[in-house]
């Protein structure tokens, strides 16, 4: 760098930096700090907007709206509703390589609306909230996105940032499609992070699953008059649902089974002629999940002739495990040591201590300062994301930030409640920083770059990437 471009970076540093930002002799990380610090409001404004609109998947017309009017705003050219998704886009900006990819989610979850308070507390009786922090998530990776663009306009950094909205998750996994369409082909490395009750650099890795539905057809009849007319596509169903938890016995102990019944039939005096479950499977790896889809296979065969009705099992969505890159989680690491604790308040740790009393978990608070890196993470934790779908096609970087009390449930109000609180805004500004830091790594680093794409291609050789998708276009909702 020459001294006129390093007084440059030096001097947004100075002006921009808060005074809580990092410390260490690192001018380009400084003022990628410095260009978070500056986008705060507007990052706050753009997750509690998202929080408010609360949109479940598919249907984030306003939240992916936002966020890729902000992009354009900063200068990126946006395609939007891309994959044939309407809530997706993404958004570029520089030229040639690297290309550095970074994802953001949106989508919320039904049923769990919360105000910003301490105890359960609906906004909205029965309506929808941010139970698993993608507000924050979007937000916050669209900042460092802008971070690093800016620095790419400065001329400190060189090559092409590409941000990603992800829609979605939740449900369908909208980067499964996004795969599909060769969106993340070109990139050489992508990163990620997720709301959390603690900070880490991600080694663990998630449980892969696959969404299906089995449909059970028979001969509707009068149930008492001549029920030996008819043919019920529940027993069908039952009968499918009893081998299938006799089969829990005979699987590893990484496996997990659930199962909803969305269609038993209407009245109990017809013989119901369709049945319909809706089931997800879990194991560890892709290949584990693989074998428990064939298992099911057999049994909704054999259910149906035991019953005399015809089934049929179709996937329909599902997600692979997270291929870690220990190379690209030592580069996490080192910033997060870089950047040390998230300065959350004593007054933001009482109400984390609140949110535990009222949910029956120990009341220590916030976890504020990075776990150290876990070289030997062992099972993954139950869970899935189609972030890992990404992770088999490009090195994929992930990072966990505190936005919740310790030990809180997810999926639940504590989450919909500190999502818009101060204390989920610090972790989004955290998560941000930490992001475009190790971006400017990247950017600067050929080695590091060199590092993670071996240890992928290592990871990756003779594979072929399938997805658990069924042929066609997402399943779009009626608006």
């Amino acid at each position: 760098m020459n001294r006129i471009r390093s007084a440059a970076v030096a001097l947004l540093a100075s002006t921009l930096l808060a005074p809580a930002a990092a410390t260490a002799a690192d001018p380009v990380k400084e003022a990628a700090v410095a260009a978070i610090e500056a986008q705060r409001d507007e990052l706050v404004r753009l997750s509690d907007q998202i929080w408010e609109f609360a949109e479940t998947a598919l249907r984030e017309t306003r939240s992916s709206k936002v966020l890729a009017d902000y992009a354009e705003a900063e200068g990126f050219a946006v395609e939007r509703g891309v994959a044939g998704l309407p809530t997706a886009f993404v958004a570029s900006y520089g030229e040639g390589r690297p290309i550095i990819g970074i994802m953001g989610e949106y989508d919320a979850l039904p049923g769990i609306s919360q105000k910003a308070s301490p105890v359960r507390e609906p906004l909205v009786e029965g309506g929808n909230g941010h139970g698993c922090g993608h507000n924050l998530f979007g937000a916050g990776s669209l900042g460092a996105a802008v971070a690093i663009k800016r620095l790419i306009a400065a001329g400190e950094l060189d090559g092409t940032i590409r941000f990603y909205g992800t829609p979605a998750e939740e449900s369908v996994g909208g980067k499964l499609y996004m795969v599909r369409a060769g969106l993340f082909d070109d990139l050489d490395v992508a990163l990620a992070w997720h709301p959390s009750t603690e900070i880490r650099a991600d080694t663990g890795s998630s449980q892969a699953m696959v969404d299906f539905v089995v449909d059970f057809r028979g001969k509707a009849a009068h149930a008492a008059f001549d029920p030996w007319n008819g043919r019920s596509a529940l027993d069908g169903l039952e009968i499918f649902t009893f081998a299938l938890n006799q089969m829990r016995e005979h699987v590893r102990p990484t496996v997990r089974m659930h199962y909803a019944i969305v269609d038993g039939g209407q009245v109990p005096n017809v013989v119901p002629e369709r049945a319909r479950l809706w089931c997800w499977l879990r194991d560890s790896t892709h290949e584990g999940v693989d074998r428990l889809l064939e298992r099911a296979r057999k049994i909704a065969e054999g259910a149906a002739l035991a019953a005399g009705v015809e089934s049929e099992l179709k996937v329909q969505t599902g997600d692979y495990e997270m291929l870690v890159n220990f190379a690209g989680a030592r580069l996490l690491q080192s910033n997060l040591d870089w950047l040390g604790d998230v300065p959350f308040t004593d007054e933001e740790h009482e109400i984390a201590r609140r949110i535990q009393r009222a949910t029956g978990v120990e009341p220590v608070g916030l976890k504020a300062t990075p776990e150290p890196l876990d070289e030997n993470p062992g099972e993954p934790e139950g869970g899935s994301t189609d972030v890992a779908d990404v992770s088999w096609v490009v090195p994929t970087l992930h990072l966990s930030v505190t936005t919740a009390p310790a030990g809180a449930p997810w999926h639940a109000w504590p989450v919909v409640a500190t999502g818009r609180m101060s204390i989920g805004h610090k972790g989004m500004i955290y998560a941000a920083k930490v992001l475009a830091a190790t971006m400017v790594d990247l950017y600067r680093d050929p080695d590091a770059r060199v590092a993670i794409r071996a240890e992928f291609e290592r990871s990756t050789a003779d594979f072929v990437y399938r997805p658990y998708l069924a042929p066609g276009p997402p399943p779009i909702p009626a608006q």
